[in-house]
C-alpha cells in the first residue's frame, strides 16, 4: 500500500495535463498531486519518435526515483502513443496513458464521419491506426495535424488571445476532406487528439457550431488513474500541490493565475 501522503505525477510537454488534472480533482480531490511540465521539451509533436521516447523515459525515470509517486500519468497523447511501452518498462509504478479518444468518439456519431486534430506526430502514429481499426472500422476517420494549436493554448492559459485563423485553419481543413460538408456524411463529432485542446473548446466550438460534439479522453483518464489507485488512502500535508518545469523557469511566466486558481504553489524548476 502506498504511503498516503506519495503523490499522483501528472507529466506532459506543456499545460495541456491540466485538463487531466482538472477532470482527476473531480473523482480524486484529496490526492497530492505534482504536475511536472516539460516546458524544455516542448512541442513534442514537431520531433522525432526516437527524440520523445528518450526523453520522456528518461525524465520520469529521474522523476519517479526523486518523487517516489504511486502511480504515474503520462498526460499527452504524442508521449503516450510513442513512449507508454518504453515508460512501463522503466517504472515500478502503474503507468497511465493518454491515448486519442475514438473509441468513445465512435460511441456518439451518427453520421459515421469523425474528425481528429491532433498533433503531427500522433496522427501518423501506428497507435492511432490500431485505435481506429479496432473502433471505429466502420466509420470514417478524417485527421489533421494543427501544431499551432499547442502553443495557441499555451499562450491562452497565459491570457493571450488565441489567433482565430488558426481555428478557421482546423475547420476548414476537416470540412474539405469531409467533402460536402453538409448531410448525412458530415462530420458530428471532433476528437480533440491533444490535451492541449480541450483548453480551446470555447473557439473550437464556435467554429464548427452546436452540430458537432467535441470529444476528449481527460474524463475516462481520471476514472482509469481512479480505478487503479482505489482503496488507497490519501493525506495532504498542508502544503499546494506542486507545479515543476523543465527549462528556464521563466517559461511558467503568466501561469501564476491558472496554476493559484486550480491549487498549486509557484512554479518549481526541475
Amino acid at each position: 500500500m502506498a504511503d498516503p501522503v506519495a503523490p499522483i505525477l501528472l507529466f506532459d510537454s506543456g499545460v495541456g495535463g491540466l485538463t487531466v488534472y482538472d477532470a482527476l480533482r473531480k473523482v480524486l480531490p484529496d490526492a497530492p498531486v505534482i504536475y511536472a511540465a516539460d516546458l524544455a521539451g516542448l512541442p513534442y509533436g514537431t520531433k522525432t519518435e526516437a527524440q520523445i521516447a528518450a526523453r520522456v523515459a528518461g525524465l520520469l525515470g529521474r522523476m519517479a526515483e526523486r518523487w517516489q509517486p504511486r502511480l504515474a500519468c503520462i498526460a499527452c497523447n504524442t508521449a503516450s502513443t510513442i513512449a507508454l511501452g518504453m515508460v512501463r518498462d522503466v517504472l515500478e509504478i502503474p503507468v497511465v496513458g493518454t491515448v486519442p479518444a475514438i473509441k468513445p468518439a465512435a460511441a456518439v456519431t451518427r453520421t459515421g464521419t469523425i474528425g481528429l486534430v491532433g498533433t503531427e506526430a500522433t496522427i501518423r502514429q501506428r497507435y492511432v491506426d490500431d485505435l481506429e481499426t479496432e473502433f471505429a472500422g466502420d466509420k470514417r476517420l478524417l485527421r489533421v495535424a494543427a501544431p499551432g494549436l499547442v502553443q495557441a493554448a499555451e499562450a491562452k492559459l497565459r491570457g493571450a488571445p488565441v489567433d482565430p485563423a488558426l481555428i478557421a485553419d482546423v475547420h476548414d481543413r476537416l470540412a474539405a476532406m469531409a467533402g460536402s460538408g453538409a448531410g448525412d456524411d458530415s462530420i458530428d463529432t471532433l476528437v480533440l487528439a491533444c490535451t492541449h485542446f480541450p483548453l480551446l473548446a470555447e473557439e473550437l466550438a464556435a467554429a464548427f457550431g452546436e452540430s458537432v460534439q467535441l470529444v476528449d479522453g481527460a474524463a475516462g483518464i481520471a476514472r482509469r488513474i481512479a480505478h487503479l489507485l482505489e482503496g488507497q488512502s490519501f493525506a495532504r500535508d498542508g502544503s499546494p500541490n506542486r507545479f515543476v518545469v523543465t527549462g528556464p523557469l521563466a517559461g511558467a511566466n503568466g501561469l501564476e493565475a491558472a496554476l493559484a486558481a486550480r491549487g498549486f504553489g509557484s512554479a518549481e524548476g526541475f
